[in-house]
């Protein structure tokens, strides 16, 4: 299917945002997707991973948004951290169901981050618009988190490598990696569990919980963040609770990095996607033709 790019700016009190639509050609379904950009780049993403993906998406029928946020790319106003995106994420919903009528709601596709951003959305607005969320590799840092991924996912596989201990007994680097393991596993017995303080990790609980809607969460093999994200649901029971809702559907991407830099994890990411967000809001061609059977 062809697409169409059209670009967009609209105000946010005094600054000035900007932001790229990518229309299927012909019928789309009534979901439109925003793209939530976090951390310090632009509506392109990491090797260009969200122009790509909404292209693939626009080609399966999926309007898509994707947006520069206040202080980043082409938007003026000063820069903000994750944490203070949800006004910004409002209006973008607001301009994608101005400029797209038929659409019926939204599905928040966040990325690190952007994942975390979109859950706090939900947590400070409960927007019914929100039908869905995407959220791949969603960023939960804290010392507790951090600390039992170095000594189980780091530090694990350094201790199980022949070469480590060669080095170790030369003098060399290895003797610093095991000072290194020891300060990680005395922080892991002496952090507390992230959600147990007044912490964004537990907003982002709060705002799955407010917001009981699908939601797909793309998981890397290969990526550290996505690792404290298990983390965290192993150490907090209210995170524990959150991954086992049944309106959540998980997808690992075994070989992926954090930001799917290998164009065949990119595709498998989208098309993950796709496949969940066909169920999720069938194109209005698909329904007609089940409709005639």
């Amino acid at each position: 299917m062809a697409l169409h790019e059209r670009a967009l700016s609209w105000t946010l009190g005094p600054d000035a945002l900007v932001g790229v639509l990518a229309e299927p050609a012909g019928d789309a379904c009534d979901l439109g997707v925003v793209v939530v950009v976090g951390g310090p780049q632009c509506r392109s993403g990491s090797h260009r991973m969200f122009t790509l993906l909404a292209r693939a998406l626009a080609r399966q029928g999926h309007t898509s948004l994707r947006f520069d946020v206040r202080g980043m790319g082409d938007s003026s106003g000063a820069q903000r951290s994750f944490e203070q995106l949800s006004e910004d994420i409002g209006s973008a919903i607001d301009v994608l169901m101005r400029e797209c009528p038929q659409l019926q709601g939204v599905v928040l596709w966040g990325l690190c981050d952007g994942a975390s951003a979109a859950l706090l959305y939900a947590d400070e607005t409960g927007d019914a618009r929100v039908r869905g969320m995407c959220l791949a590799n969603p960023w939960v840092r804290s010392e507790a988190t951090q600390a039992r991924t170095q000594i189980r996912h780091y530090y694990g596989a350094r201790l199980r490598d022949p070469a480590f201990w060669r080095k170790l007994l030369r003098g060399g680097v290895g003797l610093a990696a095991l000072r290194g393991w020891w300060q990680a596993r005395s922080a892991a017995r002496a952090a507390v569990a992230p959600a147990a303080q007044p912490g964004f990790q537990a907003r982002m609980a709060r705002g799955w919980k407010r917001l009981p809607v699908p939601r797909l969460l793309l998981m890397s093999g290969k990526d550290y963040t996505a690792r404290e994200f298990d983390e965290l649901a192993a150490l907090d029971r209210d995170w524990g609770a959150r991954i086992k809702d049944p309106l959540l559907q998980r997808v690992d991407l075994v070989q992926a990095d954090h930001t799917f830099s290998d164009p065949k994890d990119l595709e498998a990411a989208w098309q993950a996607c796709a496949a969940w967000l066909a169920r999720l809001a069938p194109r209005p061609s698909i329904d007609r033709q089940a409709g005639t059977r």
